[in-house]
């Protein structure tokens, strides 16, 4: 009898250990579906996006703009165009950056199509306080000035990206009097401030102290102390009157910048490209 029973006993125990094989996965399933389902979790994770700067120092946004102006070929200064030979380049290139059209027009955070020509006359008020330009500069205006906007961006950390607006005196304007007129310029979409410009004067390069030139525009960019720039390539430029200048960003980044003149048209410009 006691072994019947033990039998049976065993008998059951299989019985239940096949049912639950059968419907125990499903029914756990299920249990771990509603306490998940309708209820708010949460999880620790670790930051992947770490690698990504949001936010720029004005010397990585001018080392980002100068990389991507270094690799493109935008018309500029009429007479730095018509002189320009091919020229050995200043500093090896590395990384890869880009240089495009903005076709999606200003963000919310951007100057707007409508306030950049305001915003380039503001600029050129700021410079003339600054020392950098003589009060005889002109003002732009929207109808005889184009205005392109473009974004510098580093391709490898497409985040780390500098949005400018190009400000060029039109090419429909091909009898206009260039004396005392901008005719180029790179602003910073965000602060409006002046990355690199050509700008007819009526000073003479001997009237020009380009040490006090680059201290004025660094300050004004809010960038640190400009060191000097030696160099004994004739190459560089395309006349004898420039002084360049090496400004250093919070890491490994340093842009070459170039005060200079073109003499016979009284063009001062202020690069950061080659």
């Amino acid at each position: 009898m006691k072994k019947t029973v033990i039998n049976y006993l065993l008998l059951l125990v299989a019985a239940l250990v096949a049912v639950f094989s059968v419907w125990g996965p499903e029914a756990l399933a299920v249990y771990k579906d509603k306490t998940i389902l309708n209820a708010i979790n949460t999880q620790t994770t670790e930051e992947g996006e770490k690698g990504y700067r949001y936010q720029l120092t004005a010397g990585e946004r001018l080392y980002i703009l100068s990389q991507c102006l270094n690799r493109q070929s935008q018309p500029e200064s009429e007479q730095n165009a018509l002189t320009r030979t091919e020229e050995v380049e200043v500093q090896e290139l590395e990384g890869a950056y880009a240089f495009v059209v903005n076709h999606q027009g200003p963000s919310g955070r951007e100057i707007t199509d409508e306030e950049i020509y305001a915003t380039c006359n503001r600029m050129l008020e700021d410079l003339k306080q600054a020392g950098i330009l003589p009060d005889t500069v002109m003002d732009v205006s929207a109808g005889a000035y184009d205005a392109v906007l473009y974004s510098a961006i580093d391709v490898l950390e497409p985040r780390n990206n500098v949005a400018v607006w190009k400000v060029s005196l039109s090419t429909s304007q091909k009898n206009a009097n260039k004396a005392n007129r901008l005719l180029d310029v790179y602003l910073d979409a965000d602060t409006g401030k002046p990355y690199e410009f050509y700008v007819r004067t009526q000073l003479s390069w001997e009237e020009v102290d380009p040490d006090a030139v680059i201290r004025a525009w660094c300050d004004y960019m809010g960038l640190g102390e400009p060191e000097g720039y030696e160099t004994n390539n004739p190459l560089l430029e395309t006349t004898p009157y420039y002084q360049k200048y090496v400004v250093r960003g919070n890491g490994e980044e340093r842009t070459i910048v170039t005060i200079g003149f073109y003499e016979g048209i009284n063009e001062l410009f202020i690069k950061i490209s080659k």
